[in-house]
């Protein structure tokens, strides 16, 4: 409910409109519109005058207008949205830009110019003494070609953080916005309410701290290793907030869930097509040949042997093998085999993957009949009996170390109780280890498996941990209270004409309202509290692309950043700016400009063919021309780049270019037109060296260079 689908959206706006609208009824349309659009220029400071055309359109619901406003001319087409109440709610400016081929370049102008530009744009827009705005930190989106700076950022309501969001884009060469869009605070239904709390920040800190709960878990560390550790984990994520006027803790995500907008649907069949191998017959055939795998025939029959899968009656319908490479142990061999059984409508089916050289069932899936409403074989304890047994049977080695994970199923949904049993040890839970067992309410077979169980992992033991009691308050300092307008859920009431109007024209039970009201916010993601240091534990920042560790002071340094930042470089800590230049390492190059990011390195025979089709499509050499390793010359890296950029023709006149590098002379005739073209725009700058290997560090600032230009 926190995001309004847009069609309801707009139905919304209607509440803060019947007024509005009721006056303007007894103007005619074209008075309407003449009032709405002055009101647009007066708002923005529009000059109109340079467009040819100009169109107004009013957009009706049951409940609102709203009035698209068009003007063209010159190659130029603005639009904005507004409503009856002069409230501009988003703007489009095109323009007819002509194609410019060849590589992208640096984008123009400056965002810390465009985003003044926004925030100047959204003081006019948005209301006075009510609204403003909060634009986000630079998020590092700019690409290459892009000449067009987007922010977004909170609509604040009396100062306060809200739900409302808004957007702004600002061309960089000309300076003007060329989008804009934003939500409306009409969209709640209750205005806006008062900014001053009767509750204290403490208070609600002190309530909001109870709704929090961590539970004690082992985990493998998320730098790897067969060591399982001790951690508080959060257990419910639901989300609260406390009332600023009385103070009532409120579970946000429950109210949500009990006044939902409409129910939502679902298969009762849970129907899935069958997974295909892929594989030809040819390949399949080999496959069944490796040492060890066992035929069909025999796979169906240890299926069979298992009386919990229900299989009677049914008929194996297809069974397809494939090959699963596992670095440092023996390729592993699947083969999935589906069952089916006719049934008045349709068919029921079950879909095992099984290791095709042990029969063991890795994977059970299920598509069975069920009908809403149908009354089930068995009772919930029945039912997670029949799990037990099952795994009893079936694992009997992990069954003595696991236990019931969660409350399970009390009541079959779609036809299926579902039970989940984690590893524990020293009574403490290890959720990682799990097994999931579907057992179907029309017979009590078991319909579904799925699980992840090794051995090898070795836990720590419990002694020396903090308490719980210390894991939470170290987790609640890890937030902060924030009072701010909150989305909330309320049932609508018919007695009331605005409710009784939404109702009618959609349908609905329940709509949001804006409350002011506490609630915890926080930065950056926590997996939980390290159970033997009351740490919280903090998920790792992603590699920034471009961070490379071993260009500090070189003289390529501030190029191959400045690619960077673009997205333009190696996937790979290392840039190796000293390394002699291979033709794959520009074309790697190359790619990324088009989008590819790659470690040269490390890159597959397919990532290769892909950056290679890229360099074509640009036009930096031809197919038949690809060398991967051949090392490239100066010369060699200027044509690639040249020719990328499309100006190959223009290099290949002859006669016509001169030059000033002090060895213009060793310049051989059929490379003097790249020559003084890469001379011209700033690429090459001191001696040519054309014959000379060039290096990765080289390439990137040639490349630098001419994107600049």
């Amino acid at each position: 409910m926190k995001r309004i689908p847009a069609l309801l959206l707009t139905a919304a706006l209607a509440l803060s409109l019947a007024l509005p609208a009721a006056a303007a009824a007894e103007n005619t349309q074209e008075e309407q519109l003449s009032q709405i659009t002055q009101s647009v220029k007066e708002t923005l400071g529009l000059d109109t005058a340079q467009y040819d055309s100009f169109t107004g359109e009013p957009y009706d619901s049951p409940l609102y207008r709203q009035w698209d406003l068009t003007w063209e001319g010159d190659g130029e087409t603005l639009s904005i949205e507004v409503l009856e109440d002069g409230t501009v709610t988003a703007l489009r400016l095109r323009r007819e830009e002509p194609s410019d081929p060849g590589l992208p370049g640096y984008p123009q102008g400056d965002r810390a110019a465009a985003r003044e530009t926004a925030e100047e744009f959204l003081a006019q827009v948005l209301t006075p003494g009510l609204e403003s705005a909060r634009l986000e930190e630079e998020t590092g989106d700019e690409r290459l070609g892009q000449d067009q700076y987007s922010f977004y950022g909170t609509i604040l309501l009396n100062g306060l953080p809200s739900p409302l969001s808004c957007s702004v884009t600002v061309d960089g060469e000309s300076g003007q916005v060329v989008r804009f869009s934003r939500d409306m605070a009409q969209s709640f239904v209750g205005g806006v309410p008062s900014a001053v709390p009767a509750v204290e920040q403490d208070a609600a800190a002190q309530a909001l701290e109870g709704s929090l709960s961590l539970e004690l878990e082992y985990v493998l560390p998320e730098e790897g290793g067969d060591r399982a550790v001790l951690r508080y984990v959060p257990k419910d994520f639901d989300e609260y907030y406390v009332d600023a006027q009385t103070g009532e803790l409120v579970n946000l995500s429950q109210l949500e869930r009990e006044l939902s907008y409409g129910a939502s649907g679902g298969s009762t069949s849970n129907d899935a097509a069958s997974p295909e191998s892929g594989l030809s017959q040819a390949e399949q055939e080999g496959i069944q040949k490796l040492e060890g795998v066992l035929p069909k025939e025999e796979l169906d029959q240890k299926l069979r042997s298992v009386a919990a899968y229900g299989l009677e009656g049914n008929t194996l319908s297809s069974a397809a093998y494939r090959l699963v490479e596992r670095e440092g142990q023996e390729d592993q061999v699947l083969c999935t085999l589906t069952y089916r059984r006719a049934l008045e409508e349709g068919s029921a089916s079950r879909t095992f993957t099984v290791d095709a050289r042990t029969g063991a069932v890795e994977d059970l899936w299920s598509s069975l009949p069920w009908e809403e409403g149908q009354a089930p074989a068995l009772a919930a304890g029945e039912a997670r009996q029949t799990a037990e047994d099952f795994l009893q049977e079936q694992f009997p080695q992990a069954f003595p170390h696991l236990a019931l994970y969660g409350r399970g199923e009390e009541e079959p949904e779609w036809g299926r109780y579902s039970f989940t049993f984690a590893r524990q040890e020293n009574g403490i839970f290890f959720p990682e280890h799990a097994f999931t067992v579907d057992v179907y309410a029309g017979d009590g077979s078991v319909c579904g498996l799925s699980y992840v169980y090794r051995e090898g992992i070795t836990f720590e033991t419990p002694e020396g941990i903090v308490t719980q009691e210390a894991a939470l308050s170290a987790w609640m300092d890890t937030y902060t209270v924030e009072l701010g307008y909150l989305p909330v859920p309320r049932a609508l009431d018919e007695s009331d004409p605005e409710d009784a109007a939404l109702m009618a024209a959609l349908g609905l039970g329940a709509w949001d309202t804006l409350k002011l009201g506490y609630a915890l916010g926080r930065e950056g993601y926590l997996y939980g509290v390290d159970a033997r240091t009351g740490v919280p534990v903090e998920r790792e920042a992603a590699g920034t692309f471009g961070g490379y560790t071993d260009l500090s002071g070189h003289w390529a340094q501030e190029a191959a950043q400045a690619l960077a930042r673009y997205g333009v470089g190696y996937d790979t800590s290392s840039f190796q700016p000293d390394k002699a230049l291979t033709q794959w390492d520009l074309v790697c190059l190359l790619a990324s400009v088009e989008g590819y990011f790659l470690d040269p390195e490390g890159a597959s025979d397919q990532e290769r063919n892909m950056a290679y089709e890229a360099a074509y499509r640009l036009g930096a050499l031809e197919r038949g021309e690809r060398q991967d390793g051949s090392l490239l010359t100066r010369s060699d890296a200027v044509k690639l780049l040249l020719n990328a950029q499309g100006l190959q023709s223009a290099a290949r006149l002859s006669g016509i270019y001169t030059c000033s590098y002090p060895d213009r002379d060793s310049i051989p005739a059929q490379d003097l037109g790249y020559a003084a073209l890469a001379q011209g725009i700033g690429m090459v700058q001191g001696t040519w060296a054309g014959d000379r290997t060039a290096t990765r560090g080289e390439a990137a600032v040639m490349l630098h260079r001419l994107l600049s230009w």
